[in-house]
């Protein structure tokens, strides 16, 4: 009995130790688990690389309807928001004023001409009186002396009558700027456009001794300009013609489409310093710490849904390609020296990570042109976290401490 044992007590030991081998190994030798990973796909689309800028709306035209006439406002006969047309009463002003002077200008007119009748007649008189002068001189039956007085005469009673017809001139042209000042009673719009503020209201009183104050602001909604503040970095790239595109804080999905006009050739701090008695412009300038330049471009706008000082936040496409391969800039791994290759990590059908060199075109700094080395839809690593030296099925199981030899006991 004790014989027939023993050979089983030897297998017992020897499964026993097979046993706690693959233990063993399964807990110091096995492979450290695949590292995780963030992946994106390979996409087919458009790309651009583009300078951004932050826009503000204004009217294509914005002119100050102002009153050239003192006085009290009677009556506006506008709305904030009206529609107005060239031409359109805008407001009237109390022109009794104006009346007054209007009718005194004509009185002297009148004056004028009465005076200008009767030194006519004082010339005539004086010709006659000349005439008879000379005929009386001619046969010697005149005293010289009576002859030059009556030429005396006559050359005074003409020069009199010249004078009084430049006083009739004077007088007319009084007469003319009164009834011009009565007009300016009367405000008119210059233009076609919409009533977008209102600074003077009615029964207010209005002095254009000096300046002609504002009744209204008219603006032209039809069309707008858009001026977006482009750095000095991003100016030297920027050319006329190039096309632009922005969005409104309120839909920033929507693309709206435009070409850039102009750049203006002195930087926004120019308006600034105007502003600011004895400031030099470099000096406000600088205290912004920023120099920015206007880009100028237009949109129409015939449903009126841009408006005065909105923000747009606006791109100018500096180069584009359509239809093209993308993938992440996060992607991109070591750049082969100066050239356009890239070496990425390539997440295979098996779930396994292959290294592959791809030569990329256009970057925005978001997403990268791959001219070739993928296909679409294959998917590259983005982030990877890997797994910390030494980690293994132990640490997974949490007893890895307790099974892992001390180094002292090596």
């Amino acid at each position: 009995m004790k014989q027939w044992m023993r050979p089983g007590r030897l297998v017992l030991v020897v499964a026993g130790l097979a046993a706690a081998g693959v233990a063993v190994k399964m807990i110091w030798f096995s492979p450290l688990p695949p590292p995780q990973v963030t992946s994106a796909a390979v996409e087919r689309g458009d790309l651009e690389v583009s300078v951004l800028a932050t826009g503000t709306i204004n009217a294509f035209k914005l002119v100050s309807v102002g009153a050239r006439a003192s006085g009290e406002v009677k009556r506006l006969a506008v709305a904030l928001g009206d529609r107005v047309k060239e031409g359109q009463l805008i407001a009237e002003i109390d022109a009794l004023t104006q009346r007054n002077e209007l009718r005194d200008a004509e009185a002297s007119l009148r004056s004028a001409r009465a005076l200008l009748t009767a030194r006519r007649a004082t010339l005539e008189q004086a010709d006659l009186a000349a005439k008879r002068q000379r005929e009386l001189a001619s046969g010697d039956a005149g005293a010289r002396a009576d002859l030059e007085t009556a030429e005396a005469a006559l050359n005074t009673a003409r020069a009199d009558a010249e004078s009084q017809r430049a006083m009739v001139e004077q007088a007319r042209i009084k007469v003319d700027t009164a009834r011009l000042n009565l007009g300016y009673a009367k405000v008119l719009a210059p233009m076609d456009g919409t009533v977008v503020a209102i600074v003077t209201e009615q029964g207010q009183t209005v002095n254009a001794t000096q300046s002609a104050p504002t009744i209204i602001k008219l603006a032209r909604l039809d069309t707008m300009t858009i001026k977006a503040r482009i750095s000095e970095a991003d100016v030297p790239r920027v050319k006329i013609g190039m096309p632009v595109h922005f969005a409104l804080l309120g839909e920033p999905d929507r693309r709206i489409r435009a070409t850039l006009r102009a750049v203006e050739p002195g930087d926004t701090g120019l308006a600034d310093a105007a502003n600011v008695s004895g400031l030099s412009t470099s000096t406000v300038s600088g205290a912004a710490n920023a120099i920015y330049y206007n880009g100028i471009f237009d949109v129409p706008n015939p449903d009126g849904t841009l408006r005065i000082n909105m923000t747009a936040q606006t791109s100018i496409v500096l180069t584009q390609a359509k239809g093209v391969l993308s993938i992440p800039v996060a992607a991109l791994g070591p750049r082969e020296g100066k050239t356009d290759r890239y070496r990425v990590r390539v997440v295979g059908e098996d779930g396994q990570l292959e290294d592959r060199e791809v030569r990329i075109g256009l970057n925005n700094r978001v997403r990268a042109q791959v001219l070739d080395g993928l296909e679409e839809g294959e998917k590259v690593v983005t982030s990877e976290a890997k797994p910390s030296a030494g980690a293994s099925v132990a640490d997974a199981m949490g007893f890895g401490d307790e099974l892992r030899p001390s180094p002292l006991e090596n």
